[in-house]
């Protein structure tokens, strides 16, 4: 009985062993594929869920793919600690095992990232001398043009998903010390500006953003995501 419950024991973790070692086989073959398909410089961190991954594998449904990529960038903005979460993945392993993307699909990909304010700024009209978060709100301080008289100010603004990005809108100013009082009407068509993010990889897209320190987080989800419309 003994030499039983010990055989056991020995099979036991022979089959976890080998679901690790299967498990990280797939992480690092999906991390490969995803860092050749987006010419990342370096391989995103995989993480598949759920226990074990053979029985995952074998059935072709995971419960959640988890995908870190940090740094993230294409020709018109660029993210930082960009996050991706796939969840109900449906891979059927021949289709995986031949590498044919018609029928992977996930339920949802949820991204999140950062839009670091130096980003921001790259957007912002001339005059903009930096961005930041604060307790009275988003800050944009610099020196504006007024009737053809720079005058130096603070102005808080606002930002709201839009169909083309992130819109920030100024909703009160903060002139300088001694400095003259500012109209606000003045200035909020030339600080009106849009950050062109309007879609994060694996068609991800936009549902929020909160300014926080060192930049925008913002989330994006994509529903009903097929992977052969994103190689």
């Amino acid at each position: 009985m003994r030499g039983l419950l010990i055989l056991l024991v020995v099979l036991a973790i022979a089959l976890i062993v080998g679901d690790r070692v299967a498990v990280g086989m797939a992480q690092n073959e999906i991390a490969r594929q995803i860092a050749a398909d987006y010419k990342l410089p370096e391989q995103p961190e995989v993480t598949i869920g759920g226990f074990p991954f053979l029985t995952q594998a074998l059935d072709g449904t995971y419960s959640d793919i988890g995908i870190r990529i940090g740094d993230w960038s294409d020709p018109d903005i660029s993210v930082r600690d960009l996050d991706v979460k796939l969840t109900n993945v449906s891979a059927p392993l021949g289709d995986v095992i031949n590498k044919r993307t018609e029928n992977l699909t996930a339920e949802t990909a949820t991204a999140t990232a950062r839009v670091p304010y130096d980003t921001v700024q790259r957007y912002a009209p001339a005059g903009v001398e930096s961005i930041s978060d604060s307790p009275e709100g988003l800050r944009v301080s610099g020196t504006f043009t007024v009737a053809g008289i720079p005058v130096p100010a603070t102005v808080f603004v606002t930002v709201a998903l839009a169909d083309n990005g992130i819109v920030v809108t100024p909703t009160s100013i903060q002139p300088a010390a001694g400095g003259p009082t500012l109209s606000l009407a003045a200035l909020s068509e030339s600080l009106t500006f849009t950050i062109p993010l309007e879609k994060l990889p694996l068609g991800a897209r936009l549902t929020s953003i909160t300014p926080a320190s060192g930049g925008l987080h913002v989330t994006a989800v994509a529903r009903t995501v097929r992977f052969s419309d994103l190689s």
